[in-house]
């Protein structure tokens, strides 16, 4: 289903009836991402997944993106769908705009989940974000494919789970190169740490063991600035941890909602 909001169509998918739970997806991915959690979830919440923009089928208008536009436009489906209040669960990207629309709206969340994400990057970090936009804009997707599998997950997990490791690829090769390139001009400038105490829902924080690109020590950084909230490390995994162990990242995930008041 696709609803017009904030001057893009946003591609959305609703499963389940009970509390709103929303769920936003890693950068070169798309709402398939949730494909199991929402399976799981839709039995006592109401899942809203939806493609980010600049991804799945979602609009990918050309030019920088902003973690705040990014923001708006999770505002604009939300009220556009009549959702007063939800649950949120982001991973990667998908926390950077949980974080971003937490501070810019506060209220809306009754919890927030950040999955295997950051708070800010050091600045060191704008570097690898324009090689990689550079190369995506001279060959395509394709060039990062193998890369990114390769941080996304363990090597004993790619080996024996080439079906997973797949459907990833095909979402990474789908991803539109104007949705990538607006994206990664706003994930390296999140830089929030130090306001996260405004918010004032129930926060989990999960990260995987050997996640590389957003690593332990940036799960513990927002640990910190949120004294309340809860870590959980996720042994064997790497960046996407619900997909290598969803056992673990469900487990902790339910846990979570049914005591922040699902």
């Amino acid at each position: 289903m696709k609803i017009k909001a904030n001057g893009i169509d946003i591609n959305y998918e609703i499963e389940g009836a009970g509390p709103w739970l929303t769920m936003s997806h890693s950068l070169a991915c798309n709402l398939h991402m949730w494909d199991e959690e929402a399976k799981r979830l839709s039995r006592r919440y109401k899942v809203l997944r939806y493609d980010t923009r600049g991804h799945g089928a979602s609009g990918a208008p050309a030019g920088a993106y902003t973690l705040e536009l990014l923001a708006d436009d999770l505002h604009g489906l939300l009220q556009g769908l009549g959702v007063q209040s939800t649950h949120f669960v982001g991973l990667s990207m998908g926390g950077m705009i949980g974080q971003t629309y937490a501070l810019k709206y506060p209220g809306m969340f009754k919890s927030l989940a950040l999955c295997d994400t950051t708070s800010r990057y050091p600045a060191e970090a704008a570097g690898l974000w324009t090689e990689r936009i550079k190369a995506v804009e001279a060959r395509g997707m394709e060039a990062l494919v193998e890369p990114t599998l390769a941080r996304w997950f363990t090597e004993p997990f790619r080996k024996s789970h080439p079906e997973v490791v797949e459907k990833v690829a095909l979402m990474i090769r789908g991803t539109p190169v104007p949705g990538y390139v607006g994206c990664s001009h706003a994930i390296p400038k999140i830089d929030l740490t130090a306001r996260l105490n405004e918010i004032a829902c129930p926060v989990l924080v999960i990260v995987g063991a050997d996640d590389p690109g957003t690593p332990v020590a940036m799960a513990e950084e927002i640990h910190q600035a949120l004294p309340a909230s809860k870590l959980v490390v996720i042994p064997s995994a790497a960046h996407l941890s619900n997909l290598e162990q969803p056992d673990a990242f469900n487990q902790a995930l339910a846990g979570f909602l049914e005591k922040a008041g699902g």
